[in-house]
């Protein structure tokens, strides 16, 4: 801490489980042996684009994860907030921030994962994860999170009190965000029945749209669930994720 009362960063310094890197790595070698088998004409059937794109997938994910332990992390200093992504860095002053909250991660994070991570909300509701402020590298988030809205309180030209018309817009975005992991996980389901579908119609030699079937149909479905479900949780949105005292 400063003379002003807040200087802060937050990185990585628990790293990620070897389990979850073994596993990358053996997919992504898969991956390649699957695409010289298709380039050489190992099978010469078969989808011939599926893996290339695993493999162009597994890179990008070995890549985030490298950036994510390198350069995301999270500066607090006197004259407000900075949140170094894996690629872009975003800046707030204090009297941009309206809130900063902790909340439980979206589920089907596992074990291997925080269990409670910390957001930025500004003055229109919108939400920013603040990089590795979160249980994995602070023994307590919520006790963090509230020392640091304490001591940055006189630097704010304004309290920390709760705003009606931006509590709606932060509880419209949360509707928003639900819906469209409703919708990401329909895509997820229909891909796999679609899959199915495929290697049905593969066994009796009429597999013959196979992007249509397993890329366009699962789209097109998550994106309706999605639409269909924000319209219908609108009219009813959750409570706030925020954990509170």
């Amino acid at each position: 801490m400063d003379e002003g009362g807040v200087r802060r960063e937050y990185r990585m310094r628990r790293k990620q489980p070897r389990s979850q890197l073994l596993l990358l790595g053996l997919l992504l070698v898969n991956a390649f042996v699957q695409t010289g088998r298709v380039s050489g004409g190992g099978d010469g059937g078969g989808v011939r684009w599926g893996p290339p794109v695993m493999v162009l997938v597994m890179v990008v994910a070995i890549a985030r994860i490298s950036l994510e332990h390198f350069r995301a992390r999270t500066r607090v200093s006197t004259a407000g907030i900075i949140a170094q992504g894996p690629v872009r860095a975003r800046n707030w002053a204090w009297s941009d921030v309206y809130d900063i909250r902790v909340e439980h991660a979206p589920r089907g994070s596992g074990p291997a994962a925080p269990q409670w991570l910390t957001y930025l909300y500004d003055f229109r509701g919108r939400r920013f994860l603040l990089p590795h402020l979160d249980d994995w590298q602070v023994d307590d988030p919520y006790a963090e999170v509230a020392e640091l809205c304490l001591v940055a309180a006189p630097l704010r030209s304004l309290t920390w009190e709760r705003r009606p018309d931006v509590e709606e817009r932060i509880l419209r975005g949360a509707v928003r965000r639900r819906a469209w992991t409703w919708g990401a996980n329909g895509t997820i389901a229909v891909f796999c029945l679609m899959f199915a579908v495929d290697m049905g119609r593969a066994a009796t030699g009429r597999s013959d749209h196979p992007f249509l079937l397993m890329v366009c149909v699962p789209l097109a479905c998550g994106v309706a669930l999605a639409a269909v479900l924000d319209r219908y949780w609108s009219t009813r949105p959750p409570r706030s994720p925020a954990r509170q005292p």
